[in-house]
């Protein structure tokens, strides 16, 4: 593109001050040097230089090396832009992917239980929003918290080399059943002692999802809680992978999984990717609801999971997901190619293997659900079970922030006082006309 403006710069005098012969044989040479097309060629030859008298004072000099850019006309107004923000919120969040194919579902739901809050064109508006455009319009609203987790996993007995091991790699069912389980620990950053655990069950082929609470993470509490989970699967519970913990590894889950015709694997040590399914749900769904405050005792305990009740079916529902389809490596590049984003229940629905009356029931629940009810009634369990919480104030600093309408404890803990870096001490400069009020 310089050199073109070079070009320009070069043949715009001599075309303008030469003869009709001499114009013709500058404009082929130019054409052919620079590429473009005859008439727009001589256009810039006729322009570039040349001043144009707007009145007395004013003079205009065509300048043909620089380049204008006309701006689009705007689509979308602020009216989308509110309304994308509050179905953002109703949808916790999620990224402008999983919020563009999760939206025709939502705002159907919603107009059938009187919440919409758009004419028609609005509503066709919003749903010929890009996953690009919708992540321009909420840029300012984005979420400024970078959240991280813990394990709390123990190495279970030598029972483990009784079970056999299955990797990422492995999980290839397209068939709903087999889960993966994990436990997530409401600690607060301090793990001595007990305190509330959360079991996380996910099916690899659809992304259901089923939360249950234990009061710890003794092998009883866990296996009353799994046998409560697997009623609750709209599918047979097929195979179980879980990772190394004395919580799964133990006989009487053997045994009852033997009984029951149940695959039961195990992850490798060490290798949180090989349950990589439950990970990702233990942050997206059980720290971004629950939180990382700590939580003991019956109440805390009865509130989580009045909460889990309603977020199941909040995600299940509701709450798009992609799956990895494809992964190659060209060099030293990895390419990932997602599918389009589903929620849980279409997916369930669009199995072959899951029977008929489990669809019609799942059916007849996603026409009662409303979303934004849910979402309010979640906001407000929230809310309860952050004044549950009892970690400790050095682990809880008031300096601390979360979205708007977000309880603090779902915010990740700051270090201890102990572990913070030393505070840099006060330069000796004076700082003169800047105000930090």
């Amino acid at each position: 593109m310089s050199e073109r403006r070079v070009l320009v710069k070069v043949f715009a005098g001599q075309y303008q001050a030469g003869s009709k012969k001499d114009r013709s044989r500058l404009l082929d040479e130019f054409v052919a040097a620079s590429g473009y097309s005859r008439s727009y060629a001589s256009w810039l030859l006729r322009w570039h230089g040349k001043q144009v008298r707007l009145g007395l004072r004013v003079v205009v000099v065509g300048d043909a090396t620089t380049c204008w850019r006309r701006r689009r006309r705007r689509v979308y107004g602020e009216a989308v832009r509110n309304a994308l923000r509050w179905l953002w919120e109703v949808m916790d969040y999620v990224c402008g992917k999983r919020l563009v194919a999760g939206l025709p579902a939502v705002i159907e739901a919603l107009e059938r239980h009187g919440a919409g809050r758009w004419d028609a064109t609005l509503r066709s508006q919003l749903l010929s929003l890009s996953a690009a455009t919708a992540d321009r319009l909420l840029r300012e609203e984005r979420a400024r918290h970078s959240l991280r987790s813990r394990s709390r996993t123990k190495p279970g007995t030598l029972l483990r080399h009784q079970i056999p091991v299955r990797t990422f790699a492995q999980w290839d069912e397209q068939q709903p059943g087999f889960v993966e389980l994990d436990l997530v620990g409401h600690d607060g950053g301090d793990p001595r002692g007990e305190y509330i655990q959360t079991l996380d069950l996910t099916d690899v082929a659809t992304g259901w999802i089923e939360l249950g609470a234990v009061p710890t993470r003794a092998q009883r509490w866990v296996f009353e809680e799994l046998q409560k989970l697997r009623r609750w699967l709209p599918f047979p519970l097929r195979g179980i992978d879980s990772d190394n913990g004395g919580e799964f590894i133990n006989h009487h889950l053997v045994t009852y999984c033997d009984q029951e015709g149940i695959t039961f694997t195990r992850s490798r040590p060490y290798r949180k990717n090989d349950n990589c399914f439950v990970e990702q749900k233990n942050w997206s769904v059980v720290r971004r609801f629950i939180g990382y405050e700590r939580y003991e005792g019956a109440a805390a305990l009865d509130n989580i999971r009045q909460l889990q009740t309603l977020v199941r079916l909040y995600v299940n529902f509701f709450m798009p997901s992609m799956k990895l389809v494809e992964k190659s490596r060209h060099g030293s590049q990895i390419t990932k190619r997602y599918d389009t984003a589903k929620t849980p229940f279409e997916r369930v629905l669009a199995s072959p293997v899951v029977e008929a009356e489990a669809k019609a029931e799942l059916r007849g629940q996603f026409s009662r659900l409303n979303p934004a009810e849910l979402m309010a009634r979640i906001r407000k369990l929230q809310h309860q079970l952050a004044r549950r919480s009892t970690r400790s104030a050095d682990l809880h600093p008031p300096t601390s922030t979360a979205k708007p309408g977000i309880p603090r404890s779902l915010t990740p803990p700051a270090k201890p006082a102990a572990l913070r870096a030393p505070a840099k001490p006060p330069s000796s400069k004076p700082t003169v006309g800047v105000d930090f009020s």
